[in-house]
């Protein structure tokens, strides 16, 4: 998942039965694609924030971020609320469609989930802001 810290919009996700740096690659694409209109380097500084999981820290993943000009930041080990924010899309995401169902596929689970952050984009009022969240602002979280 790959979050805008300001506006809080999801800008790209996967979801995949194996947690692998290029299923994380993807999702960063997608929302480099998804803010940008295409992929390449970035023109302005743009932080992308996560915890130290194995994936993030790869050798694989770090040199795709670098690949594109961005800076990476991991959060300090054992202080979750440095990615505060990841963790409460995620308690979201979780109470009020993961859950809500029995999925039989994960094909299934994509769609599901597609249509909620669809809706966490477009149609839900962030909590937090008080507002559906504007497109566009360079500050990202995976």
């Amino acid at each position: 998942m790959i979050i805008d810290c300001c506006t809080r919009e999801i800008l790209g996700w996967r979801l995949s039965d194996n947690g692998s740096s290029k299923t994380a690659e993807a999702a960063l694409e997608e929302a480099l694609i998804y803010r940008l209109g295409a992929l390449g380097r970035v023109q302005q500084p743009l932080a992308l924030r996560s915890d130290n999981g194995l994936v993030f820290s790869s050798r694989y993943y770090t040199g795709t971020v670098k690949a594109y000009g961005l800076t990476q930041e991991f959060t300090t080990p054992y202080t979750p609320e440095q990615n505060g924010l990841m963790k409460h899309f995620f308690r979201s995401l979780k109470e009020e469609r993961i859950w809500l169902h029995r999925f039989e596929s994960l094909g299934q689970a994509r769609v599901v989930i597609d249509h909620w952050i669809r809706y966490y984009n477009e149609e839900r009022p962030n909590q937090s802001l008080g507002y559906v969240a504007p497109r566009a602002h360079p500050a990202l979280a995976a």
